[in-house]
């Protein structure tokens, strides 16, 4: 294993000032790994491309870019790489989610990035919270590819019919963000709908059926916290059981379905949802929406559809008072094992401007992660994501630890025990805290 102190002195030996080791040679090979579904996020690899002759003119050298893109499994993405590293075949950069830092930098497989960030300005233009996502033992490890919003969806159609008037319909975002409506309150309008007949019971309000990021928002909301301030793994019980008491809640009082863990996402959570005439309010991310348009409802109109039926806001305040979101950026990583992690470096910043970051952005409907493509016309021409772009300013992530998952996958069977009826919140919190320590051991502190 590589150390962190020496993999950063190989990487300012090899970065040479720009000028050194890449400059002196007629050709470098870079190597890039992305996945990706096509063809909407193919300018994740793509963008490479269209700056590679710029890049080889600013350095004074040729690029030999091999770009390798598919849409594998993530875990058998995520495997390739680390046998790669293992047996030092590595490609030069690997576009990952962040949280995949917490595992491979203490691994040696990656490089941290703070002594040479500052070298190229067109970082200093990242929504500052992206940052946020990237860091591990003190240092910046990646660059931000795209960002998202996990927002809630309201129907417009559904609100209407329950008597909202249309100036409550499109003032919900910002009372929101203000703390004006809660979560509470969401679930009371939920159960609402249920008893006036706008909605079915259990169709008030829904969440993804099946294990995910977005559940940490409930915990985060009850103030929650997973890493210290030190780093280490932490587990708050009286966040847990909040989170826990509000999801059993939610079933107990109709709002949500007793069995929504395990429903097909496309042959009945997508359908009902994207359709605005089913479930009233439901947790998704940004980028399903293109997915409703061309898939559900594109004989109803599509985009046009949508807009008229169906916005967006961020997850209603819980316990801290706050409303939140979560991003999961997706992140450039440099190999420990690249040859020229200055050229790398180089590349990835020349696709990290409005118009490259926009290219991926429109086409995936994924959020920007640069404040000035709010100053851009085509962005600016997208109301989904012009419109949710403020959600960065209210958003959380997960942390980059090697035992999120473990931590995650504990946090799951508890909510699916609350939601299940086979305990209470407090026996879930329980089950959980149990599980964690069973595959942490001493690495987790329980609060």
């Amino acid at each position: 294993m590589v150390s962190l102190g020496r993999m950063a002195l190989i990487f300012i030996l090899a970065l040479g000032l720009l000028s050194g080791i890449a400059g002196a040679q007629d050709s470098v090979s870079i190597t890039i790994r992305c996945i990706a579904s096509p063809p909407e996020e193919d300018w994740r690899c793509n963008n490479f491309a269209e700056v590679e002759a710029d890049v080889e003119a600013d350095l004074g050298i040729e690029i030999d870019l091999n770009l390798i893109q598919d849409n594998a499994s993530w875990g058998d993405y995520k495997n390739e790489f680390v046998l790669a590293s293992e047996a030092g075949e590595a490609p030069d950069i690997i576009l990952s989610g962040h949280e995949d830092i917490g595992a491979w930098a203490p691994a040696g497989f990656i490089i941290p990035l703070d002594d040479v960030i500052g070298m190229h300005g067109e970082f200093d233009d990242i929504v500052p919270s992206l940052w946020d996502s990237h860091g591990y033992a003190g240092q910046i490890w990646g660059i931000p590819q795209d960002a998202e919003a996990r927002p809630i969806f309201y129907s417009k159609l559904l609100l209407r019919d329950l008597g909202w008037s249309e100036d409550d319909i499109e003032s919900l975002p910002d009372r929101v963000v203000a703390g004006e409506f809660t979560f509470a309150d969401m679930l009371a309008t939920a159960v609402e709908a249920i008893d006036e007949g706008v909605v079915d019971a259990g169709n008030g309000w829904w969440h993804r059926p099946s294990n995910g990021p977005d559940f940490l928002y409930y915990y985060y909301g009850h103030g929650g916290e997973v890493l210290d301030m030190e780093g280490n793994l932490v587990v708050d019980r009286e966040a847990m059981v909040a989170a826990y008491e509000l999801l059993g809640g939610a079933v107990a009082s109709g709002a949500l379905r007793s069995d929504i863990i395990g429903v097909d996402w496309n042959e009945v959570w997508h359908p009902s949802v994207g359709s605005a005439d089913t479930v009233l309010f439901a947790a998704g991310g940004t980028w399903n929406w293109p997915n409703w348009a061309i898939n559900y409802v594109a004989d109803k109109g599509g985009d046009e559809y949508l807009f008229e039926n169906i916005g967006l806001t961020l997850i209603p305040a819980m316990g801290t008072g706050k409303a939140i979101t979560l991003t999961h950026p997706l992140t450039y990583m440099i190999s420990s094992g690249s040859e020229h992690p200055d050229v790398a470096l180089a590349l990835i910043a020349a696709i990290t401007t409005p118009e490259a970051n926009n290219r991926h952005a429109i086409d995936s409907f994924h959020l920007g992660i640069l404040n000035a493509q709010l100053e851009s016309e085509a962005y600016l021409g997208n109301a989904l994501l012009s419109g949710a772009h403020y959600m960065l300013d209210h958003t959380t992530s997960l942390p980059n630890h090697p035992g999120w998952n473990a931590w995650s996958g504990a946090y799951f069977l508890g909510i699916q025990a609350v939601e299940t009826g086979e305990a209470d919140a407090a026996g879930a919190a329980d089950i959980a805290i149990a599980q964690m320590q069973n595959e942490l051991g001493d690495s987790i502190t329980v609060r």
